[in-house]
Order: C-alpha cells, then sequence, then structure tokens
C-alpha cells in the first residue's frame, strides 16, 4: 500500500474537497450510482467510490441501469454493481446518494427512483456540462476522468491506495484518455498513473484487455459500420450507424459498440466523427468525437445531451435517416462558425 501524500490544491477545489468529506462522513449508509450504459470512468469511478467508503468503515450499495460491461469484470467488486434493470422491484429507498460521472441527473436513469423523498446527493463529475445538480457538489472539468477526482478526494483525505484502488484509477484513466493518447492526457494524469504503477497494477494485462482485444461480434459490427461509412462533400463530417436489427444478427452486446465511432474520426482530413446506434424504440443513440474544431458537447447539449469539447452525445427521434440528416446539419453549422 502507498500513503495519499498531501497536496496543494487550489483554495475553491480544497473547499469541495472538504465539503465532500463531510457528506461521506455525515451518514452511515449510502446509494453510488453512475450513468446508464456505463463506461470505463463509470464503473471505475463507481468501484474507487465504494472502496473511499469502506475506509471510512461505512455500508453502501453500488448500483446502475444497466450492466457492467463484460471487459470491466476483472475489477474487484465489479460483480457487485447491481444491475437494476435485471433486479425484481426493490422496495429499499436510500437518503444519501453519490452520483459519479453523471453529467447531468437525467443520466443517472430509472435508478433516481429509489431516491428517498428529500434525498441528499453528492455530485462527483468532470463533465464541463453538469449542472452542479448535487445538495453538494464535487466537479473539476480540467480532469480527464472522474477517478482523477476521487484520487484527488483520497490523497486530501490521506488514505493509503492499495492494488484494489489503484487498478479502478488507472483503468478509469485508461479508457478515458483512449491509452493515454487524448488531448486530455495532462501532465497530473501521467503522474498519477505513474503511482499506480508503483503500487504494481497489471498495466500491461489492462491495456491489453482494454485497448488490443476485440470479441466477435465487435468484429462483425465494425465490418457492417464500416460499410456503411458516409463523409460530407467537404469530407469534414465522417459517420457510420448500427440498425437496431445489427445488434441481433452479430450477437452484439452494448459493450461492443466502444471505439467504433473512432474509426469515423481517425480518417485524415475529418474534424468530426458521428456514430448513429437505432434504439428498439426507433430512437436514435448518437455518439460524437471532434478534433477540437467543434465544441461536440455544445452540439449535443442542444439536443439534450452532453459531454465534453471533443468526446460527447445525444438522443434524436428516429427515423434513423432523418436522425443522421438533422445531427449531420448541425455538425456542419458548428464547424462553418
Amino acid at each position: 500500500m502507498i500513503a495519499g501524500q498531501a497536496a496543494a490544491f487550489p483554495a475553491d477545489y480544497t473547499r469541495q474537497l472538504d465539503q465532500a468529506l463531510q457528506f461521506l462522513q455525515g451518514a452511515d449508509r449510502f446509494l453510488i450510482v453512475s450513468h446508464v450504459q456505463p463506461d470505463g470512468d463509470a464503473i471505475s469511478s463507481t468501484l474507487v467510490a465504494g472502496w473511499i467508503l469502506r475506509q471510512l468503515g461505512k455500508q453502501y450499495v453500488m448500483m446502475n441501469e444497466g450492466a457492467v460491461p463484460v471487459r470491466l469484470d476483472f475489477m474487484e467488486q465489479s460483480a457487485a454493481v447491481i444491475n437494476l434493470s435485471k433486479e425484481q422491484p426493490l422496495s429499499e429507498t436510500y437518503n444519501r446518494i453519490i452520483a459519479v460521472d453523471c453529467a447531468d441527473f437525467r443520466r443517472i436513469g430509472l435508478v433516481s427512483g429509489l431516491f428517498a423523498e428529500g434525498a441528499m446527493l453528492l455530485n462527483i463529475d468532470h463533465h464541463p456540462t453538469n449542472d452542479a445538480f448535487g445538495a453538494v457538489n464535487l466537479i473539476r472539468t480540467d480532469a480527464a476522468a472522474t477517478v482523477e477526482i476521487l484520487y484527488d478526494l483520497i490523497i486530501h483525505a490521506g488514505f493509503a491506495l492499495d492494488s484494489e484502488a489503484a487498478t479502478a484509477i488507472y483503468t478509469g484513466l485508461l479508457t478515458d484518455t483512449g491509452g493515454f493518447r487524448y488531448s486530455n492526457t495532462s501532465p497530473y494524469v501521467m503522474q498519477v498513473a505513474s503511482q499506480m504503477l508503483a503500487i504494481g497494477i497489471p498495466s500491461h494485462s489492462i491495456a491489453d484487455r482494454l485497448l488490443e482485444r476485440m470479441t466477435k461480434p465487435q468484429l462483425l459490427l465494425l465490418q457492417r459500420a464500416l460499410s456503411r461509412l458516409m463523409f460530407s462533400d467537404d469530407s469534414q463530417i465522417a459517420w457510420l450507424y448500427i440498425a437496431y436489427e445489427d445488434m441481433a444478427e452479430t450477437g452484439a452486446i452494448g459493450d461492443d459498440l466502444e471505439g467504433l465511432v473512432n474509426y469515423a474520426l481517425n480518417v485524415e482530413g475529418v474534424e468530426v466523427g458521428v456514430l448513429f446506434k437505432e434504439t428498439a424504440d426507433g430512437n436514435v443513440k448518437v455518439s460524437m468525437r471532434s478534433s477540437g474544431k467543434a465544441d461536440v458537447a455544445a452540439i449535443a447539449k442542444s439536443f439534450g445531451g452532453g459531454g465534453h469539447i471533443r468526446a460527447a452525445g445525444c438522443q434524436l427521434e428516429g427515423p434513423l435517416s432523418a436522425a443522421m440528416t438533422k445531427l449531420v446539419n448541425a455538425v456542419s453549422e458548428a464547424l462553418a462558425q
């Protein structure tokens, strides 16, 4: 184990850390939730928040609307995250909530139905579009991932990091920085990652599992998506789509969509890449990635979504063809400004 070392945080941020720690110390039982369709940072942050509560001797339940992606189930305690959509109706309600990696309250999904009347919520997040929906908010928009903020909280509290926490922190950083390739890979991110490596986590196997491996259904989805790759007239926008029936026909699950949008962005000359995914109800989920020329978080927010300048998402009403036209037009207008 490596003991947390004191860090000099800005005064305003230190106050947020103090308030968050007081929130955690002020009750005995908590519900931890992340966003629907959880990704690497969401699950890692859920597990790190649970780890922090264990250090404080608190009880907690980890729950989400959606399963832990199979590729992330190597982390300790991941099996303890309850998938609400697979559970029988639950009778317990919760007075103290910790929401991690949720850009807005809606992203919590159906789990919010288990919040007791008057429940107090601690909102821990790094999305610039977060509207500070918690009674207590711990938000740092320049953080690469929510686990980076939780690492700060661990250091601020003076806890000793172990392999369990370090693995989850490293995983969240690795996934939200695209393997330390995205522009959010700051010197501080590398410093934190280095400390996790010093603890002895199996970084090579984590990277292989999360960045290199591909399931057969994922490969089949990619094959279909690339066959539909389209470009705007000026080739600054590229997009591909996954039809609803593609998922069943390839045997794919939601986790197999991970990374597909990058194939559109990675084409030379493309400024914004988009992945459209048709849902069972005929609506369309959208993932956008930007080289930085367009603020896709602003575009997503105009459609009720959110995210980061370079990575964001939203949902549109169908049909698929109309949704693609509407979104691509919005991206084109943003690039023209």
